[in-house]
């Protein structure tokens, strides 16, 4: 008899929480600190994946601040990025709508919960704390676990083991293209979130399926028995820009 579901490990940031306003805040600061003009929160919302250090990198960039001398500076720039970060205390970041509700009927079923960011785990559990829903969750893999930074597999991989399941039991929710290369890379079916902060179109990038809010979850899951029944949308050539 072919395994049902019985882990599924979610991507935070424009997946789990809308925690671009809070990214923006912590950015502007450390613009203003550099003498350089703040950015909107669009252009931020672009910048975000692959962690903070490239977030500090993407927002440099943009105004082309990334001299040897800059790029040498990169270690301090990024400390001090996550210590505004830290003071902004995550009081603009939300769950998406219905996400809570979603979690808490796939726990009660008896699914395990895993979080897989590249966020540090730091503050990827001050999130969950604040949002009253870190109980939920069996295993939390931050971006400083040790482990490379998605798009590698290790940090899914880890989070998977560490729900206690094997890896043909388990599936990855995430919203980014970097999400979707996890996910390829690890082997997993990935569940795609439409309204995140992907950058390329949804037929651009390879996905199990597709959901557009959180109360559609819980019955997708359970219709996704296993990898091997899961009809993957692949990868239709080089990522396009979304228009």
């Amino acid at each position: 008899m072919t395994p049902v579901v019985k882990a599924v490990i979610f991507d935070l940031d424009g997946t789990l929480v809308d925690s671009a306003g809070d990214l923006q805040a912590a950015a502007n600061r450390l613009l203003r600190h550099n003498g350089l003009p703040e950015l909107d929160l669009a252009t931020v919302t672009g910048f975000i994946g692959n962690g903070i250090a490239r977030l500090v990198e993407r927002c440099l960039v943009h105004h082309g601040e990334l001299s040897p001398e800059a790029r040498a500076e990169m270690p301090e720039q990024v400390a001090r990025f996550k210590r505004f970060y830290a003071e902004e205390g995550h009081r603009r970041t939300r769950l998406m709508p219905a996400a809570e509700s979603a979690l808490r009927r796939l726990a009660a079923s008896g699914v395990a919960l895993g979080l897989c960011t590249n966020k540090d785990t730091g503050p990827a559990l001050e999130i969950l704390r604040r949002l009253r829903v870190e109980r939920l969750f069996t295993a939390v893999v931050g971006g400083d676990s040790g482990l490379a930074k998605k798009p590698e597999p290790a940090p899914l991989l880890a989070c998977v083991s560490t729900c206690g399941v094997r890896l043909e039991e388990a599936v990855f929710v995430g919203d980014s293209e970097t999400d979707a290369h996890t996910a390829r890379h690890a082997g997993l079916p990935f569940l795609l979130y439409t309204e995140g902060y992907r950058r390329t179109t949804l037929a651009a990038m390879a996905h199990t399926a597709s959901f557009s809010h959180f109360a559609l979850l819980p019955q997708m899951i359970q219709s996704l028995e296993t990898r091997e029944s899961a009809a993957v949308i692949p990868f239709p050539g080089p990522a396009r820009k979304a228009g």
